[in-house]
């Protein structure tokens, strides 16, 4: 059956590759002949194991994952994790972090309740328009760890060189790019990523994280569950986890091997973001909001020169079959966040109804 499919810009919940989503479909009244839904099956099953297993071992072929590092399937998403970095990782009670837009600054003010938080850069003197110089950061001796928002989803920018960390252990969020190009993960002490925006539905988070950080010496208010150790001795299963999302993201890491991998990913990305930024760079209606060496591959934020005609856009490509181009609620604007699962044909698709509509209101 062809299903009447908009291309959905959203930053997240979104787009799913509709392979997936057939194979999903194709199992939701019984998985490989359990009898029942995933949704519906204990995670204590030896059915679900397998599929929690596979989910590792698929996730940790994709990305080369040292066998020193733990993959945690963990509820609550990123606000959860803005928590869980400080609590599980500030030891002296300081940490550095690099303010590149609202992502990082939500991460900064949760630490701030759990220790001394330092701004070692900032692009906010332009808007969070670029990522800053991390060559030569000023951290001091007794930081615990530095902290970046390897792509900052509302603003747009991204990280192609990480920070210099002077031996400090690096922690990233990763959401809005996550499997959308390689990572060599032996550069970081802790990735986070919620799934949302490029893997599989909301309501959890991917953490990889080097087991010499797994701390049995935590303080006290820091909650069971929000204890890395607590979930990494335990399979990810101390408590009935968000098994649907398990599943569900165990088949976008079966899709992405089947087609390419990262490296494969990373090469229709760029392919597709050039379209669009192609475009942008020519439009004499449409701006892009970041400098080009730090745009994003994922998120695409852009103006027109008024906010009365940002908004007739959005009706507009809504109109057309196009949804979620409105910018954020915090910036304002228009944005298309175009990650792994958004085809070639809806990058061109959209460039085509922006041209239509300069060429009408110019």
């Amino acid at each position: 059956m062809k299903y009447n499919r908009t291309y959905n810009f959203s930053a997240g919940p979104a787009m799913m590759p509709e392979p997936v989503l057939e194979e999903i479909a194709a199992e939701m009244l019984n998985y490989r002949g359990s009898g029942m839904c995933v949704m519906e099956m204990s995670h204590r099953s030896k059915v679900f194991q397998q599929i929690r297993d596979e989910a590792e071992a698929d996730l940790r072929k994709l990305m080369s994952i040292p066998d020193n590092y733990k993959v945690l399937f963990v509820q609550g998403g990123g606000t959860v994790q803005f928590a869980m970095v400080p609590m599980n990782l500030m030891k002296n009670g300081v940490a550095c972090y690099v303010e590149t837009g609202a992502w990082s600054k939500k991460a900064i003010n949760e630490a701030r309740k759990y220790g001394e938080v330092k701004i070692a850069a900032s692009s906010a003197d332009k808007n969070f328009s670029y990522i800053p110089d991390c060559s030569n950061l000023d951290i001091p001796e007794n930081a615990d760890y530095v902290y970046i928002c390897e792509n900052e989803t509302i603003n747009g920018t991204t990280y192609y060189h990480l920070p210099d960390t002077k031996g400090k252990i690096l922690v990233s969020d990763q959401s809005s790019m996550f499997l959308s190009r390689p990572c060599d993960v032996s550069r970081y002490g802790l990735i986070w990523a919620g799934v949302q925006k490029n893997v599989g539905p909301a309501g959890m988070a991917v953490v990889i994280i080097r087991e010499d950080l797994l701390r049995d010496d935590l303080p006290k208010f820091v909650p069971t569950y929000m204890s890395y150790k607590t979930h990494a001795d335990n399979d990810s299963l101390y408590n009935t986890p968000n098994c649907w999302a398990i599943y569900c993201c165990g088949k976008v890491f079966k899709y992405l091997l089947a087609n390419g991998g990262l490296e494969a990913m990373h090469a229709r990305n760029e392919e597709k973001a050039k379209i669009l930024y192609d475009f942008l760079d020519g439009s004499k209606l449409f701006t892009g909001a970041v400098v080009k060496e730090d745009r994003s591959l994922m998120n695409v934020p852009f103006v027109t020169p008024s906010k009365e005609q940002d908004a007739d856009v959005v009706a507009a490509s809504k109109a057309a079959g196009f949804d979620n181009l409105k910018g954020h609620k915090s910036v304002g604007g228009l944005r298309a966040s175009i990650y792994n699962a958004m085809p070639k044909e809806g990058v061109e698709a959209l460039v085509e109804f922006l041209k239509k509509y300069e060429q009408e209101h110019a």
